[in-house]
């Protein structure tokens, strides 16, 4: 790999790690489409290499977030008992159906939720009373207060998995979305818990990968550097941004990306 790729791969990094702590989203979803489009990489790979990336993103901007005190450990501890298999099913379903479709339901996906996220948080959308989202009103001591039903968080989990190994790009694009629009959890919480969670099921995803070989090992080196200087940049400015715009830049992002992906 030549230096000026190296370096391309470690800026790609940065803006993924600094978006993905921001929005709870690991910055897969960033990185994985840079390496189809711009590197034009095999899918597999780019899956693989991706959950990496993913992985060192979340491990690094939790660390931050532990210290704001802003992590409900018993949710994402929760959700990832069931993304654990459904980590391990994504890898295969990876390896035994990997084709263009790849890219359909990858674009499929991403538009859909940002085309909602959007519609939930544009200007014109209409205002409608509702409770006060968990997290808004008990500060730091939201950890001890979540509270959230079992019984929907692993099957949650689990599904959370497949898509994060099958498309190598995390869950908290989804599960974010999921904490915010149907349990109530404040934008701020929620990206914080999404990304515990992910530190913890994607390990799974990356151990997987590694044993079927489908990891760039000289793009994780340079994505991961990436990652780790954007995490904390990430952890720092997600202090300063209103929740409603942190869904606001997610949305407008995963239709941008989204569009792309179905024409390439």
């Amino acid at each position: 790999m030549s230096l000026t790729t190296g370096l391309l791969l470690l800026a790609v990094g940065m803006l993924a790690g600094g978006y993905g702590t921001i929005v709870g989203a690991g910055g897969g979803f960033i990185f994985v489409p840079a390496l189809l489009l711009i590197f034009d990489m095999d899918p597999v790979i780019a899956a693989g290499s991706g959950i990496v990336i993913v992985l060192i993103n979340s491990l690094s901007g939790v660390l931050g977030y532990a210290k704001q005190n802003r992590i409900d450990y018993r949710t994402g501890i929760i959700l990832s008992l069931g993304a654990f298999p459904g980590s391990l099913l994504g890898v295969r379903l990876l390896q035994i159906y990997s084709s263009n479709y790849f890219y359909i339901v990858f674009a499929t996906l991403l538009t859909a939720l940002g085309v909602f996220l959007f519609a939930k948080n544009s200007p014109f959308a209409s205002f409608k009373k509702r409770k006060v989202p968990i997290g808004e009103e008990k500060g730091n001591r939201l950890a001890q207060k979540m509270d959230l039903p079992v019984k929907w968080l692993v099957p949650i989990g689990f599904f959370m998995g497949i898509l994060s190994s099958y498309l190598g790009i995390g869950g908290g694009w989804l599960l974010v979305p999921i904490l915010i629009y149907v349990f109530k959890v404040s934008t701020h919480y929620a990206t914080a818990t999404s990304l515990f969670s992910l530190t913890l099921y994607s390990t799974v995803g990356a151990i997987s990968q590694i044993v079927y070989s489908s990891i760039d090992w000289s793009i994780v080196f340079w994505g991961g550097i990436g990652v780790i200087i954007g995490s904390q940049i990430g952890v720092f400015l997600s202090q300063k941004i209103p929740g409603k715009v942190i869904i606001q830049l997610l949305s407008v992002l995963l239709v941008g990306i989204g569009f792309q992906m179905f024409f390439y």
